[in-house]
């Protein structure tokens, strides 16, 4: 059932997030394809996607085969309605499509001859689409904010961080993700979707220029979720990797670890990949729904036991290599005290020397919790001690770290 996306004037606060990040191809109901990344973005929840019947159609072509689908949808529902498969992992069969926004570009097609997002992109009458590209066609993804960082990410070296100077590492950020935190501090990027994409080559020239002027020799990149787009990621580490050949080049990603499968593990340390931070955001189900605001529990645990499956796999064949810093969630509201030390307990199984970080979370984006205090973080931090980890720090109060 096609849908349009309807404001709520009690709830809407004229924020223009949804006109400012969003990259909306309908300015107002009439022209609404009901892609519902005005509804992703919303931080006020003040956006609903209704059911809308249309009566239209029109007739395109998808793979050399025509088809009639309804008008005014994107072109990701109109290969639902033509039978496509839509998928949430990047190794199950079908269109590939995990931020909803068009900011990964991962779901892009190839339309009349034109590299085009199926999640955000209206479908006309007369289009001739191609679900798989050319593998001349170089990867896609929008990328923002090339800077440098203080403190640098969850698989930073805690050493790093009280070095002298105003940065430790050169960063961007990826816009889309696959996960709906609440608590998201990095959101106007997670659900970003107006820019033009860089291919790999470009944010990679744009990210050494910015290791170069700020004398760093760590490039990290974050976001929203940089493993979303497996094709552009890999060639982005290669081609930091072919600019900076140095051997005081680290090449780091922070992310949830929710699509690293062995495989892609496997290509991005082949690429070149030096650290690595992952943020698991649970060990319980609920706990783990919970936080990332997931609504699909079979995905939801796919994605968790994966998150949990990448740090065995990448210290059982990679910890001589790859420098891995694992992040845990605090705050009362979302996860228990029992529940983070046991995640100590199972991290202290796979390895007693991974570096742990307690990131206390906090009141951002669609979230009203309180932030934990000095002494409850203070508390988390000697029980995961307990547990045996050799080296845990936790983020207290306007930023101060306890630990190591």
């Amino acid at each position: 059932m096609p849908f349009v996306a309807v404001h709520n004037p009690f709830k809407c606060l004229q924020c223009n997030w949804c006109s400012e990040i969003v990259d909306c191809p309908g300015a107002d109901q009439e022209f609404c394809i009901g892609c519902g990344a005005c509804v992703l973005a919303c931080p006020n929840k003040a956006i609903k996607l209704v059911p809308t019947p249309r009566e239209k159609k029109v007739l395109i072509e998808v793979d050399g085969n025509p088809g009639w689908v309804s008008e005014k949808i994107s072109l990701k529902e109109a290969l639902i309605e033509l039978g496509y498969k839509i998928s949430n992992f990047p190794e199950e069969k079908g269109v590939y499509s995990p931020c909803g926004v068009g900011g990964c570009w991962s779901c892009t097609l190839e339309v009349n001859g034109e590299t085009k997002r199926a999640c955000v992109t209206p479908v006309e009458e007369g289009m001739s689409i191609k679900t798989s590209l050319s593998k001349s066609e170089p990867p896609k993804r929008l990328v923002l904010d090339f800077m440098g960082h203080p403190v640098g990410g969850v698989g930073t070296p805690y050493q790093l961080r009280y070095q002298n100077g105003l940065f430790v590492e050169a960063v961007c950020l990826a816009a889309g993700c696959n996960f709906r935190c609440p608590t998201c501090f990095n959101w106007s990027y997670t659900y970003q979707g107006k820019g033009r994409p860089l291919t790999p080559g470009e944010a990679a020239i744009n990210l050494t220029a910015v290791r170069k002027e700020l004398n760093l020799n760590r490039m990290l990149i974050s976001g929203g979720e940089c493993t979303l787009n497996r094709a552009w990621l890999v060639q982005f580490i290669q081609k930091l990797k072919e600019l900076n050949p140095d051997p005081l080049a680290c090449f780091h990603i922070q992310t949830n670890g929710s699509l690293l499968t062995p495989s892609y593990i496997d290509e991005l340390v082949e690429a070149g990949l030096t650290d690595i931070g992952i943020d698991l955001k649970g060990l319980e189900i609920d706990t783990f729904m919970w936080i990332t605001g997931l609504r699909d529990k079979e995905l939801a645990r796919k994605y968790k036991d994966n998150a949990w499956e990448a740090v065995k796999y990448l210290v059982n064949k990679y910890l001589d290599k790859v420098f891995i810093g694992i992040g845990i969630p605090y705050n009362k509201d979302l996860i228990s005290f029992k529940e983070v030390v046991q995640i100590g307990k199972l991290l202290f199984e796979i390895n007693p020397f991974l570096q742990i970080g307690v990131l206390n979370y906090k009141p951002d984006y669609r979230s009203k919790i309180i932030p934990a205090t000095y002494d409850e973080m203070l508390a988390v931090y000697r029980a995961l001690k307990e547990t045996g980890l050799k080296t845990v720090l936790a983020w207290a109060e306007e930023g101060e770290i306890i630990g190591p």
